[in-house]
């Protein structure tokens, strides 16, 4: 069964206004060589390097951008901190995800008065170019919410980082912005989920995918959709469900070895020339059979781009009352199958691709049984 609700509007009574994403962290073991993954294959740029160059003695950070994606690649320098075991524990991931707001300190004071648990108190940052208060609670797993509060910074990303620019002859494959960002969590988790962030962060429920709905012959899942005032930021969060075999999610928590990101939508306004620019970067992507396209019209109807187009490229289309959409699945992104990106094109629709959910979940157990986890 799916429900959804009215589409989120920006309102002055937002009781926990975020005004988008500001940045997502990533604890890596190489974060030299990940950026340069980052740049070659993503299209991302080299904007801003913390590390003992710039002070910093038990970590490196590097900070790629593209439009408004910014995306922090950290290594931990010492064998016992608190990077290296997260890295140790969960292979690459993201520990952050970082909440652009005009008040830091506010936005935490009000999570924790609503239940939140703090990952640290507000403190400031400063260097030449300004100042930054920063301040985080906790969320699924060992994720964080990190709120940045940056309207008096004119800096290249935070105090203490250092500006540098790529080597590397970058060139941006179309990406703007974070469309959203999917969680797993355990069996049972993803109610508790959806109260925390209706109930601290005040997001409303978008919308609801049961095991009907996110399932194939053998693996199914259960899906929330919650959304900030504004519509800016947007959780799904996806707890397994029964099924002959196990689910995408049930692998991604044997892996990451707890709750998790799990894949990262990014928003494209061209996703042909996207796909095509990121193939020839050696991107790997889900592979979808060419019979999925054999109703394509008939269940979508009109579309702006050639059918053969999107055939040729292996992007999915699907419709919702507002308009279509056109995405595609990167495979996982590091040697463990856990972290993934999406790359999605929206034309007017609002909802996340329920017809193409078969057809990707087939095309997902696929890669489950090349690894024999299915």
């Amino acid at each position: 069964m799916t429900t959804t609700a009215p589409a989120a509007t920006a309102q002055a009574t937002d009781t926990f206004p975020l005004k988008g994403t500001d940045h997502l962290e990533f604890y890596v073991g190489n974060a030299k060589q990940s950026a340069l993954y980052y740049q070659a294959a993503l299209g991302f740029e080299w904007v801003a390097y913390a590390g003992p160059e710039t002070g910093v003695r038990d970590r490196v950070s590097y900070v790629l951008q593209q439009d408004k994606i910014r995306i922090v690649l950290t290594s931990s320098l010492l064998p016992d901190t608190e990077i290296s075991r997260h890295v140790a524990l969960h292979g690459d991931g993201v520990k952050v995800l970082a909440l652009w707001v005009d008040d830091a300190e506010s936005a935490y004071y009000t999570a924790l008065e609503r239940g939140a648990e703090s990952a640290f108190a507000p403190f400031k940052r400063s260097d030449e170019q300004g100042e930054v208060v920063m301040s985080a609670i906790k969320t699924y797993g060992d994720t964080i919410h990190t709120f940045v509060e940056r309207t008096n910074y004119t800096g290249a990303f935070l105090p203490g980082f250092q500006p540098r620019k790529s080597v590397y002859p970058v060139k941006s494959v179309g990406l703007k912005y974070v469309d959203h960002c999917v969680g797993n969590v355990e069996l049972g988790g993803m109610d508790k989920w959806v109260k925390f962030y209706q109930d601290v962060m005040g997001f409303k429920l978008l919308i609801t995918f049961d095991d009907n709905d996110i399932s194939t012959e053998y693996t199914a899942l259960m899906s929330k959709v919650v959304s900030n005032g504004n519509g800016y930021v947007k959780f799904p969060i996806n707890e397994p469900a029964k099924g002959l075999k196990k689910s995408q999610i049930e692998e991604y928590l044997d892996f990451y070895r707890s709750a998790g990101v799990q894949h990262i939508a990014v928003a494209t306004d061209d996703i042909l020339a996207t796909v095509s620019q990121m193939r020839a970067n050696g991107v790997d992507f889900l592979y979808v059979p060419e019979n999925y396209y054999e109703d394509v019209p008939e269940r979508v109807g009109a579309i702006e781009e050639n059918l053969e187009d999107l055939k040729r490229q292996n992007i999915l289309i699907d419709r919702d009352e507002d308009g279509y959409l056109l995405q595609i699945f990167t495979k996982p992104i590091q040697d463990r199958p856990t972290v993934f990106f999406e790359i999605i094109q929206r034309r007017g629709a609002r909802s996340f691709g329920k017809g193409n959910f078969k057809a990707l979940f087939e095309a997902i157990e696929r890669e489950q049984e090349l690894r024999g986890t299915l």
